[in-house]
C-alpha cells in the first residue's frame, strides 16, 4: 500500500493543502471562543475535528 505523498499531487492540489493547513489554527482559535461562549454539542464535535485535522498537519499525517 502507498503512503500519500503531498509532492506526487498536482500543483493545485498542494496549493490548497497549504491553503488549509495554514487556515486551521485560526478556525481552532475561533471555535474555541465560540465553544467556550456558546457550548452545544456542535460547537464541541467541530472543535474536536478541527483539532483533530490541525494536528494530522502539524504531524505530517496528511
Amino acid at each position: 500500500m502507498s503512503r500519500m505523498y503531498r509532492y506526487r499531487l498536482p500543483p493545485w492540489c498542494r496549493h490548497w493543502l497549504y491553503v488549509i493547513e495554514k487556515a486551521t489554527l485560526p478556525i481552532c482559535i475561533y471555535q474555541l471562543i465560540r465553544t467556550v461562549i456558546f457550548p452545544t454539542t456542535l460547537d464541541v464535535l467541530l472543535l474536536g475535528v478541527c483539532i483533530g485535522l490541525h494536528l494530522a498537519f502539524r504531524v505530517k499525517w496528511i
